[in-house]
């Protein structure tokens, strides 16, 4: 049978090229997001300036709530105290340890800063830095990488300016080293100060002496203390510690779209092979009545589809390395992913895509051959003239246990879930959606074709109520070609305008009550502390307040309603009733809110039972735990809660201990533009901006978010269209007997395409109603989740694009191959078999 399965693709050459297509695509697509997967669970950065300390030490970068399981990330750098150093120098095989400190320290090139990082002299041997000209630094004093000193044209005895602490400050350069660019060394004693990080160091450099085992001293040095201790690649994450905080961003993107992607191609494969043998019933009705036996039929079909499959997923392999690379560069352009991380993508990724694409192929290749090689030869002959058998209990158990499985997702997003977080299951039920819906494809389309066909009945002529008849008769095959088009509408439109919800939710719950009028905001590194007073004193300011963000989690009491992730910590300057702070106050006043208190949004305050005087515990970004007072409550959209600390409390705990922004509220009718933008321009790395600049970049993450999934809603509605194309270019293609018969009995050419242009129609809207039906029962419960509204959000001409194009891909699918069909002479068409 498998010589039969050969010689049968010469001729069967259209069914099996889309599904040879369908594959490719699939591959190219699971193998891309398996790339990017490999690469956020390596997340292998090489080291350069820390290369010379085969093993360095970090503080934990997880916390582990009490009475939890999950471990929330860290997203500021963790200290590591001095005692630390100590315990580890004292270690068998432990020839020293130095300490690292960092801290911003941009670069003045003309009225811009460059990206710099500052470091203490004493950490340079760690890269290794060798001074290629000059002396060691003293306080004052800096040393200048190679590279940034042949920009600056710096000379030893000259001076150069740099950003440290918010203030513009004059250095002499004393010496020139050579090594990676982009790192200033300052004397210890400036480093300890501009770092502030007083009896801690940034990391830890773990010098050993040749043939120690460092695996065994790792474990050693991380049993002495609460530390990382972190060898080979693993090394690079402390330079970039990007990279291991968008490593998990990395990782759930191309999770769960790879998983959306998977289910899809495996759906899309299934479906076009499954029609491809569903238009072979005759010719499998004739094997059986010349005495082929129902497993020979079967080992034709399944080798059929691994000879396919095969060939196609080794093709596959070429443009899903290209497109891996592709998407991971988009996404570190973007600051999905780190953009210093090495891409991979193994055997790992290759075998996953490749799996996936046969699968999906020899699946659908067995259910089609059960199908096929059970049924008797009459009744196949009698089939295959007219499809008119739709139901089957495993279809229909399916496709009811999708359908309920969408019911379920959509009740949990409309009462359970709020803010954001619904999206955790409103994106799951557009596949249960989707696929529910075409499991029970004939049905669906028997109902939806019974209520379009009479609004274009009545106003077609001959040849359109010919197309209506016929696509009514043949309504179960024409479920075929109206399923590809409702998946392409039904995901595009429901994971599109999920985005433009949640950004426009997010953005409404930010403004609500932000009072600020205009913002000043740091260029490089972070604003000075003494900027905050200048910028009070200005005439017609009636409030001025520091504004810093970072995350943190709260220990005590437990069972905070706090996501896995962390709160987001708002730090704000204290201030009264005309003060800046987003927040509407419900209880208490911001006024005292200094040193260590905190005001809590009131669902969070109920939930824990904690209100004005009592205390909680919390840790912040960077891991030290703070017992905090509250002062205040306040009122706060559900999923968009925040937690609202003093600013110097939270700049103090965040990677570079500086303010970048301060919140400007005028008093009414005095304009405070000119006054802002004449300090200024007279502070150097500082710029002025209106609420909107803040909005927007409140809302930066999300908006990040939404391009995404636009990228990969993008990718997976262009392989939906191979999968719209290739089902309707090859079912129209097999019409060119019908076609043949027609035009035999006295129809034209001219005839048959306006036929063809009425079904194509008829299918376009009904895959774009269904499709829409998709996207309503997920976008309805996922707007009255995140929003106050349950109408979703976003600009009506995405959709209008969306319908556009599937109805103008439907339309030229079933056109193009008709017309190149229609050339063929109707007496040579007319004799072929189907």
């Amino acid at each position: 049978m498998m010589r039969l399965a050969v010689r049968t693709l010469r001729y069967r050459k259209s069914g099996f090229l889309a599904t040879f297509i369908a594959v490719i695509f699939g591959t190219a697509i699971v193998l891309a997001c398996g790339g990017l997967m490999e690469t956020g669970i390596r997340s292998n950065v090489a080291p350069e300036r820390l290369a010379a300390a085969p093993i360095v030490v970090t503080g934990k970068l997880t916390h582990l709530r009490p009475g939890e399981e999950d471990t929330t990330h860290l997203t500021e750098q963790v200290g590591i105290d001095d005692s630390v150093a100590a315990k580890i120098r004292s270690l068998e095989g432990v020839t020293d340890v130095v300490g690292d400190l960092t801290f911003p320290a941009p670069v003045a090139q003309g009225p811009a800063f460059s990206k710099g990082q500052g470091h203490n002299w004493a950490s340079a041997v760690l890269a290794p830095f060798h001074l290629t000209a000059g002396t060691a630094p003293r306080t004052g004093e800096v040393v200048l990488d190679a590279t940034t000193a042949e920009q600056l044209h710096a000379k030893l005895g000259g001076k150069v300016n740099l950003l440290v602490g918010g203030q513009q400050t004059a250095f002499t350069v004393t010496g020139i080293a050579a090594g990676p660019a982009g790192h200033t060394f300052f004397s210890d004693q400036d480093a300890s100060r501009f770092a502030d990080r007083p009896g801690q160091s940034a990391a830890l450099g773990v010098l050993v002496a040749p043939g120690t085992d460092l695996q065994a001293l790792r474990k050693k040095i991380e049993a002495t203390a609460d530390v990382s201790a972190l060898s080979g690649l693993d090394r690079g994450t402390v330079e970039h510690p990007d990279a291991a905080i968008k490593k998990v961003t990395l990782i759930s993107v191309a999770g769960s779209f790879g998983g959306i992607a998977t289910l899809t191609m495996m759906f899309v494969v299934a479906s076009t092979l499954a029609l491809a043998a569903q238009h072979r019933q005759r010719e499998f009705a004739l094997l059986r009545s010349i005495g082929t036996t129902p497993g020979q039929v079967r080992r034709m079909i399944l080798g059929e589809a691994m000879l396919v499959s095969l060939p196609a997923v080794l093709v596959g392999v070429v443009p899903g390395a290209l497109l891996g690379r592709f998407l991971f560069d988009r996404l570190s352009s973007n600051g999905v992913a780190s953009a210093d991380v090495t891409f991979y993508q193994g055997l790992i990724p290759f075998a996953a895509g490749a799996g996936a694409a046969v699968l999906a192929a020899v699946g659908a290749a067995l259910m089609a051959a059960r199908r096929s090689a059970k049924i008797k030869p009459v009744e196949a002959l009698v089939e295959a003239s007219l499809q008119t058998r739709w139901f089957s209990w495993g279809r229909t158990v399916a496709g009811t246990l999708f359908l309920g499985g969408g019911v379920a997702l959509m009740i949990v997003t409309a009462t359970v879930m709020t803010g954001p977080l619904a999206g955790a299951t409103a994106g799951p039920a557009v596949l249960c959606w989707a696929i529910g819906l075409a499991a029970l494809g004939p049905l669906a389309t028997k109902a939806i074709l019974a209520i379009l066909r009479w609004p274009l009945y009545a106003v077609s002529r001959v040849n359109g109520r010919l197309a209506i008849l016929n696509v009514t008769a043949r309504s179960v095959a024409m479920s075929a070609a109206v399923m590809p088009v409702m998946l392409a509408v039904g995901i595009a439109t429901a994971n599109i305008y999920m985005q433009t919800t949640n950004v426009d939710a997010a953005a409404k719950a930010f403004t609500k009550d932000l009072c600020a009028d205009a913002v000043l905001a740091s260029t490089a590194s972070g604003l000075s502390p003494s900027l905050l007073p200048q910028v009070q004193a200005l005439k017609g300011v009636a409030s001025a307040s520091a504004y810093v963000t970072s995350t943190g989690v709260i220990d005590e009491p437990r069972h905070a309603p706090i996501d896995e992730d962390g709160a987001l910590l708002q730090g704000v300057s204290a201030q009264g009733s005309n003060g800046t702070a987003p927040v509407r106050l419900t209880t208490g006043s911001l006024e005292g809110l200094t040193g260590n208190t905190v005001a809590l949004p009131d669902v969070v305050a109920d939930k824990i039972h904690r209100g004005v005087g009592t205390s909680i515990k919390m840790t912040l970004g960077d891991g030290a735990s703070v017992e905090l007072r509250v002062v205040a409550t306040f009122a706060a959209e559900p999923g968009y809660e925040s937690i609202v600390l003093p600013a110097d409390l939270v700049a103090a705990h965040t990677t570079n201990r500086l303010v970048p922004q301060i919140l400007v509220r005028s008093e009414p009718g005095a304009s405070i533009g000119p006054a802002l933008a004449k300090l200024a321009a007279a502070t150097p790395g500082v710029q002025v901006a209106d609420r909107d600049a803040l909005i927007a970049g409140n809302s930066e993450d999300l908006q990040t978010q939404a391009w995404i999934n636009y990228l990969l809603v993008g990718m997976l509605i262009a392989y939906t269209a191979v999968s719209v194309v290739n089902t309707l270019a090859s079912a129209t293609v097999r019409r060119r007997r019908e076609f043949g018969l027609q035009r035999l009995t006295g129809s034209t050419r001219g005839q048959v395409l306006r036929m063809l242009t009425t079904e194509g129609i008829l299918v376009a809207l009904s895959g774009i109603v269904l499709g829409t039906l998709v996207a309503l029962a997920t976008l309805l419960p996922y707007a009255s989740a995140v929003s106050t509204s349950a109408l979703p959000t976003g600009p009506i001409w995405i959709y209008l694009l969306i319908i556009a194009i599937a109805f103008t891909l439907t339309m030229l699918s079933t056109l193009i191959p008709a017309t190149k069909t229609l050339t063929t002479r109707p007496a040579e068409a007319a004799a072929r078999a189907d």
